[in-house]
């Protein structure tokens, strides 16, 4: 299994003075302490209080997605690095594709695209961008995808959808990822979300609550119920996404199954053996990389306990 870190606030102690330091050492750490992937949200908001502290009020701290992993890509060596996941609506297709494919080029073939169809009304209308449909919203996604595909490809012919047209898309240097960056579509919805998974992307990504009572609306009580309830929801889903890459012609087995979930390793919290038993819990569904969202990431010590106890007891799940 692979393990991911994803970074989901950034009000530590001391912020917004010490974000660079802190972001820095965070990405860092977790590149020399064995991490497959890093990631950021591509949200302009916070996620709010219904949260709880694990996001934080809608006006707390927040980056923009690609800067911000521009910045740990110059930082770091060996880990990938993606935002999870950008909302397809926030940017035009082609400066999309030229931004992931130039972030993926300096950092020596290290990204995921990472892309969903976009949910968060309030920050949208909040700073200027129109909030399409939701129907809009998912014709947008699978028109992006389409031109990704194109221009990774080097086709510089005309791109003519419903809602986008690119005269002479032309993507040079192309991205060093072969044959480009990983395509991760988040989302589990069963119509139209998995269908695209299947035929578009290399990843799917799934988001499950936690045991954590900090977590707010995403809090659960540990217990088997809840635990059978996580593993039959995953199961199925999966079982969708398998079905309807029979029906598009495409090999289940080419496409990651990612999910992202919260953990938090202190006294009062999580053990080390805990999170191995949730990686092993996972990997039984079919999970092959789980990525942590770790209310305490800024502590530097549990990204540490992550790499020296946790990862090389999972690899081989």
């Amino acid at each position: 299994m692979r393990v991911g870190l994803h970074i989901g606030k950034f009000d530590w102690m001391g912020s917004p003075d010490n974000i660079g330091g802190k972001l820095a050492e965070i990405a860092k750490t977790a590149d020399e302490n064995g991490f497959y992937s890093l990631w950021v949200m591509d949200h302009l908001f916070q996620l709010g209080t219904q949260y709880g502290t694990v996001h934080g009020p809608v006006e707390g701290a927040m980056l923009e997605g690609y800067s911000a992993i521009a910045y740990m890509a110059a930082l770091t060596r060996r880990i990938k690095i993606g935002l999870m996941v950008t909302c397809s609506f926030f940017r035009e297709p082609g400066l999309l594709v030229k931004t992931a494919s130039t972030i993926d080029v300096l950092s020596g073939g290290r990204t995921y695209f990472g892309i969903g169809a976009g949910w968060f009304e309030r920050e949208a209308k909040g700073l200027g961008f129109a909030f399409p449909p939701l129907k809009e919203r998912f014709e947008r996604l699978e028109e992006t995808l389409q031109i990704a595909k194109k221009m990774w490809q080097g086709e510089t012919t005309p791109y003519n959808g419903k809602l986008y047209h690119l005269a002479e898309p032309i993507n040079n240097p192309q991205p060093l990822s072969k044959p480009h960056p990983p395509i991760m579509i988040g989302g589990a919805g069963e119509k139209r979300t998995l269908r695209l998974v299947a035929k578009y992307a290399d990843a799917s990504n799934f988001v499950t609550g936690t045991t954590l009572k900090e977590a707010g609306v995403l809090y659960k009580e540990d217990t088997e119920e809840r635990r059978e309830m996580v593993r039959t929801w995953i199961l199925g889903k999966l079982a969708v996404l398998k079905r309807h890459c029979n029906e598009v012609g495409r090999s289940y087995g080419d496409i990651e199954k990612t999910l992202t979930t919260y953990i938090k390793l202190a006294p009062d919290a999580m053990s080390a053996t805990e999170v191995i038993e949730l990686c092993d819990q996972l990997a039984a569904t079919g999970i092959q990389h789980v990525i942590f969202n770790m209310p305490n990431v800024e502590e530097i010590k549990p990204i540490k306990i992550v790499g020296q106890e946790i990862i090389p007891k999972v690899t081989d799940l």
